[in-house]
């Protein structure tokens, strides 16, 4: 799997607009008969072990990811990529929310793969899975088969010795478990996932939809995560879901693994502004190297990044609401509402009461 990136989107692979006269089609259309010539058979197999109160999210999020790349319009044949969940006999797995998943293969019957993925449970239940759950993880391992885990299947997969010489992705909630379980073995939190060789961790939730579109955009093709995005991804103008903040910010491809992460430190502190000393430290560089990266990749400091981060931010929120003024610039890492106007006329040429009353008198 490829260094991660941003890049991938709705408008990533998008075909020519048709000629005239023709019937419009969709954006799943047009990425459908871009997609038309790839080769035949699987190009993504993927095997699925859930561990005792597994999210039901991280198995939904991964596995309609997969359908809906894996054929035409929204027919869900296993054509492209392939999927099954894989376990002792007819068992079914009890999620985290009460709901029973059954197993649909039998390990002894499992078939050829490209990844075995772990999605871990609750971590109270972490040893309550049938022993050869793990034994089969640990022969699989032994293969030479990368290994995915979601959400605690970092833990899983730790726990039974196969993270001891990488560094895996932990949700921000379970440092504090992760230290406790495993002093000694590496972790990163600034991120939505962690590729380390043969280790894939992502941290779970949502971060599991932008983990399964990169890794079909690796093997499909960026036509093929471009529709997982526009299918999976898309919310109304109005809402006010995370993925919606992401794009408003301008979320987009780096090729430096820590500009990356730096702008994802941003993201996360928006309304208190983290120092560039503090974002250096994290990322263990001085700030005058973060300086001269970020002037490479986006031809701004950060500081200035940051700030245009934060009033793109401000902008969204005066189109999304009639939020005081002086809560969208302390939402936005504003001192105070004098500051958050005067940045956002420099920035956008008109002062935030002004667009406000013509977004308002635009509908």
């Amino acid at each position: 799997m490829e260094k991660p990136s941003r890049r991938t989107g709705a408008h990533a692979g998008v075909a020519k607009r048709a000629p005239r006269g023709a019937p419009a089609q969709s954006v799943v259309e047009r990425l459908d008969t871009q997609s038309a010539s790839a080769r035949a058979g699987v190009e993504l197999s993927v095997a699925i072990l859930l561990w005792p109160r597994f999210p039901l999210l991280s198995l939904a999020g991964l596995s309609d990811a997969l359908r809906h790349a894996a054929d035409i319009g929204d027919q869900s044949r296993q054509l492209r990529c392939s999927w099954t969940v894989l376990g002792v006999g007819s068992e079914s797995v009890l999620s985290s929310c009460g709901v029973a998943v059954p197993v649909q293969t039998p390990l002894r019957a499992a078939p050829a793969f490209d990844y075995l993925v772990v999605i871990g449970g609750l971590l109270s239940e972490m040893d309550a899975a049938d022993p050869r759950y793990a034994d089969y993880l640990i022969a699989t391992a032994a293969r030479g088969v990368p290994l995915i885990g979601l959400c605690t299947g970092s833990f899983v997969l730790a726990r039974h010795g196969l993270m001891d010489n990488s560094v895996a992705c932990v949700h921000p909630f379970h440092v504090p478990d992760w230290k406790a379980r495993f002093p000694r073995l590496r972790h990163v939190t600034d991120t939505d996932f962690h590729v380390d060789g043969k280790r894939l961790t992502v941290a779970g939730g949502t971060s599991v939809i932008a983990f399964a579109a990169q890794l079909i955009r690796d093997h499909c093709g960026p036509d093929r995560a471009a529709k997982v995005v526009h299918q999976m991804t898309v919310t109304p103008a109005e809402g006010r879901s995370y993925m919606d903040r992401r794009g408003v910010l301008g979320y987009s491809g780096f090729d430096s693994e820590r500009v990356r992460r730096a702008v994802m430190l941003m993201e996360d502190h928006l309304s208190a502004p983290l120092n560039m000393a503090t974002i250096a430290g994290l990322l263990n560089c001085s700030t005058r190297q973060l300086e001269r990266q970020f002037v490479s990749e986006t031809g701004a400091t950060p500081a200035d990044y940051y700030r245009q981060m934060r009033l793109r931010y401000g902008r969204w929120m005066l189109t999304a609401g009639n939020t005081p003024l002086s809560a969208v610039a302390y939402e936005c890492g504003f001192a105070d509402a004098a500051h958050f106007i005067r940045h956002f006329q420099r920035e956008f040429g008109v002062s935030p009461g002004v667009f406000r009353r013509q977004v308002g008198s635009a509908g």
